[in-house]
């Protein structure tokens, strides 16, 4: 293993078999693994040298007499050895093993050993291994918090299932070292820290003591001398069971953390002060129990205060064996960034660390529900499996870039993270007097410039990005002209964007039909001019489309690849903007969306709607026109994701499972809204004034993988952020 000045890059897949009463959950089936013979050679585009990688027992032995079929395992392991990656060989994570042992009997430490050495026999190059992944975090979901098989809670089974894993991890390395003495342990765990009022620190004390727990025991420090020693005692451990890490210690090569912004905790007894989700207690005393970046405290905390203490505390060698964050791309970089800086500093201090793991490469599933049951919601990694196919994301850059030149700038990691924002939820402050500094400084990044900050769509850019602290300019028709170059290239010196978004546009479709030269010249040659010049200047470009582009005559979703043939003036200067965009800018990002609703535009059809029926008034819809309703708000959020990830050419953006008349549109939010949806009548668009021609059916669906959340979830959201920001329940209007 290399030792540079800096730190490691690593990698890891997220790579748990957890067992719920009888049913084993796989995220390497969950997000394709097993099929997909191309993402080794994704991970080494990133530059990645040492990985994280799963050869899991109850995969591989699911039966004590399965004769085990290596071929999968054998064409992985040996193509990394081609691709000159080393693996890390986990064994077991977050498993209970095969259904044939179990934690209380030795079968699962006895198991995982005859296991180990089959793994070891049959790659006897193989030099790291993790035989059993974080057995502090999976005895506290087994034996304490019942999530997990076999779903016990109480002191004892907690300290069985967590000896069984130790023992399991040590008799492991001692089998595979008979075969490979040069094996290394790199072993793995959470890395948490509990804070509380006084009341509740007796409770802090024992679970930070805990938390250094089983790197103690195969270290052979646990001894009776120590705190937790007589805690597992009196919790009914025998002390043989203790004995058996001082005379077979098997200190870690490496000591592997795993830390989330959910790892750091603060009990409180004023339960009043929390949401009841994080109501909780431990039978003496009932607490919140909440991550400490919700709450504001007077104490140091964060990784490089926890490094710290594992280094003083182990004096091994440290490394971050899973940095991951779910959240909006630019978060996800800052969050990596932070840690890789965080972790650089503390090398240089002195504290013997070396690497950061990119976790979850290509995401995981169902940790909302802390795997409980199957599939749950996906979050993406480095690479984004939405489509079925690995898309490489922002992360993907950042990583390559980490690895080339151990370093990587973008303007967007100047912006503060959501952890560190003054604007957070904050729902308790320990601090005296809390100061918040709320002067403006101007950003000295470069910034993504809005043109067309009126409209819709250029005010919600505004909105999000202030919410996503992405720092922004926004320009006005009299600010800047689209069809003039030289206007542009000018704004374009003053300001040195590094990503233009033209939100402007010609927007009346029935208008458009008489004057077609002012519909072509906001819609055609303005954005045409603009993806020109953004090449000349390598700035990344995204403009907008329409599912006018289409002529209706499919009677399912529209896909990128569909062919336009536009009906109607719009329709035609946006289909042939689209062509030439491409042409001049083949990096051109182009987004075809459709139906926009949202809570900051008082005119869109939704938000009438609802002024018209909280009136009294009839409104009326047709029902002969298919359209796929948007939520503004989740169009641009993802539009701001595809610019980081430096996507290019068409793409669809609309809410998933929300094909629709508007007719059915106008039902569907009068109803969820509580309103009198026999005031929405239906019509025929032929009925209907009407000077542009019409798609019957213009629903838009993606063939990119690119999934804006449900319908139905969008118009809840909607209908919450419009009633605070339009209306009251008292007052209409």
């Amino acid at each position: 293993m290399e030792q540079n000045d800096h730190i490691q890059v690593w990698g890891g897949i997220e790579s748990t078999i957890n067992r719920v009463k009888d049913t084993y959950l796989d995220q390497l089936e969950y997000c394709g693994h097993y099929d997909r013979e191309t993402d080794l050679d994704l991970i080494h585009s990133l530059g990645i040298k040492m990985l994280r990688y799963p050869i899991l027992w109850e995969k591989h032995q699911p039966e004590p007499t399965t004769v085990i079929d290596w071929s999968f395992a054998d064409r992985r392991l040996n193509r990394l050895r081609e691709l000159e990656i080393t693996p890390i060989v986990g064994l077991v994570h977050h498993g209970s093993g095969p259904r044939y042992v179990n934690f209380f009997d030795g079968t699962f430490e006895e198991g995982l050993a005859a296991y180990a050495k089959l793994v070891a026999e049959r790659f006897p190059w193989a030099e790291y291994y993790t035989p059993v992944n974080e057995p502090l975090t999976t005895a506290r979901f087994c034996g304490l918090y019942g999530h997990w098989y076999p779903h016990k809670r109480d002191n004892y089974s907690f300290f069985k299932v967590l000896l069984s894993e130790c023992k399991a991890t040590v008799l492991a390395m001692e089998t595979i070292r008979k075969i490979n003495p040069e094996a290394k342990l790199i072993q793995t765990e959470d890395l948490g820290k509990c804070h509380a009022t006084p009341l509740l620190q007796y409770q802090a004390d024992l679970e930070n003591e805990r938390r250094w727990v089983s790197y103690e025991l195969l270290s052979g420090k646990l001894t009776p001398d120590k705190v937790m020693w007589k805690y597992m005692v009196d919790s009914g451990i025998d002390e043989s069971e203790l004995h058996f890490f001082l005379e077979h210690n098997c200190p870690p090569y490496i000591c592997g953390f795993n830390y989330y912004l959910t790892s750091e905790r603060y009990l409180d007894e004023k339960l009043s002060r929390y949401p009841e989700q994080y109501h909780g207690g431990n039978g003496r005393h009932s607490y919140a129990d909440i991550e400490t970046v919700l709450v504001d405290l007077d104490v140091k905390t964060g990784p490089s205060v926890l490094l710290k203490e594992a280094w003083e505390r182990l004096q091994l060698p440290l490394a971050i064996t899973e940095c991951h964050l779910h959240s909006k791309r630019e978060e996800q970089m800052r969050w990596f960034n932070e840690m890789w800086k965080t972790l650089n500093q503390l090398k240089a201090e002195g504290v013997d660390i070396r690497a950061i793991t990119a976790w979850a490469l290509f995401g995981l599933y169902g940790w909302n529900s802390l795997v409980t049951r199957p599939w749950g919601d996906y979050e993406p990694g480095v690479f984004n499996l939405s489509s079925g196919t690995p898309r490489p994301t922002a992360l993907a850059t950042f990583l390559k870039m980490l690895n080339r030149n151990n370093a990587y700038e973008h303007p967007v990691l100047e912006g503060q993270g959501w952890w560190k924002s003054e604007k957070r939820r904050i729902y308790y402050s320990s601090r005296q007097s809390l100061k918040l500094n709320t002067a403006k400084v101007a950003p000295s990044c470069r910034p993504v410039l809005i043109v067309g900050k009126t409209g819709t769509l250029g005010y919600a850019f505004q909105k999000i990005a202030e919410g996503r602290n992405i720092h922004f300019i926004a320009t006005s028709r009299g600010d800047m002209s689209i069809t003039d170059r030289e206007q542009i290239e000018a704004t374009m010196r003053k300001f040195n964007p590094w990503a233009i978004i033209n939100a402007a546009g010609f927007v009346d479709v029935d208008a458009a039909e008489t004057m077609e030269e002012d519909c072509l010249a906001a819609n055609c040659i303005g954005p045409v001019l603009l993806a020109d010049l953004c090449k000349k200047y390598g700035i990344k470009f995204l403009s907008f489309s329409s599912d006018l582009v289409f002529d209706g005559e499919k009677n399912e979703p529209y896909l990128e690849s569909d062919a336009p043939n536009p009906l109607n003036v719009y329709g035609r200067s946006k289909a042939l903007a689209e062509q030439e965009m491409l042409a001049v800018n083949p990096d051109s990002l182009i987004v075809r969306t459709s139906s926009f609703f949202g809570p900051w535009d008082k005119h869109n059809f939704a938000t009438s709607l609802i002024v018209s029926l909280k009136n009294n008034r009839t409104v009326q819809a047709p029902t002969d026109i298919c359209v796929s309703p948007t939520y503004v708000p989740d169009l641009v959020n993802e539009c701001y994701n595809l610019l980081l990830d430096d996507e290019s050419g068409i793409f669809h953006l609309v809410n998933q499972q929300g094909e629709m008349s508007w007719y059915e549109f106008a039902r569907k939010v009068a109803e969820t809204a509580g309103l009198d949806s026999s005031l929405v009548r239906w019509n025929k668009l032929s009925r209907m004034t009407s000077k542009a021609e019409r798609p019957r059916y213009s629903a838009l669906g993606s063939e990119k993988g690119i999934k804006l959340p449900t319908f139905d979830d969008a118009l809840l959201r909607y209908l919450e952020a419009v009633e605070n920001a339009y209306f009251s329940r008292k007052k209409v209007g």
